[in-house]
């Protein structure tokens, strides 16, 4: 099998949801190789504490290049204690400019219940309209019938579980084994 011919790694759906004064991102377990489940239990959302201030992320990508940046976004928190958006401005600086961490594969999530962005390896740092952000495979799956929901009674959770579950039913890489975590401020 050539290089090119390697079927990759693909897979992961994760959704962030602002409503009612919290913020829920979920994710899905599946990682696939190919059209082969490898796993359907990964754990894509994360929280962290760095210097006891509290965030959640999720990521959707390469899981080593996920948590180099991960790390590296604890850094910048440790460094901008409270300034979410500064550290994520710092962090995609860094992920554009830096030669090795330009070749990092990965979409990041972040939110610290107040404001929520999606970090991407292209130097940006997005505030998403209307209080949804998506990413991975399933994302836009996600992402619209989240942004159906979000006029209904529903609780930013339920808006995210019963996203990802319509993502599931039409992603092949995705599927709904979840990992949920809330957060609010």
């Amino acid at each position: 099998m050539a290089e090119n011919d390697f079927p990759g790694w693909h897979g992961t759906t994760i959704i962030g949801v602002k409503k009612g004064g919290e913020v829920v991102i979920a994710g899905d377990g599946q990682v696939s190789l190919g059209q082969t489940v490898i796993k359907g239990t990964a754990r894509k959302v994360r929280r962290l504490s760095p210097g006891g201030f509290e965030i959640v992320a999720g990521f959707a990508g390469s899981t080593a290049d996920a948590f180099t940046l991960l790390e590296r976004l604890e850094a910048k928190l440790e460094a901008t204690p409270g300034q979410l958006a500064r550290a994520s401005v710092e962090l995609a600086k860094d992920w554009r400019t830096d030669k090795y961490l330009q070749k990092l594969e990965a979409m990041l999530i972040v939110t610290d219940g107040v404001d929520m962005f999606v970090i991407t390896g292209a130097g940006d740092v997005l505030e998403p309209e209307h209080d949804v952000a998506a990413i991975g495979s399933g994302g836009n799956f996600a992402l619209a019938a989240a942004r159906a929901m979000m006029d209904s009674d529903k609780s930013a959770e339920q808006v995210a579980r019963d996203a990802m579950a319509i993502a599931a039913d039409i992603c092949v890489y995705t599927n709904g084994n979840l990992t949920v975590e809330r957060i609010a401020k």
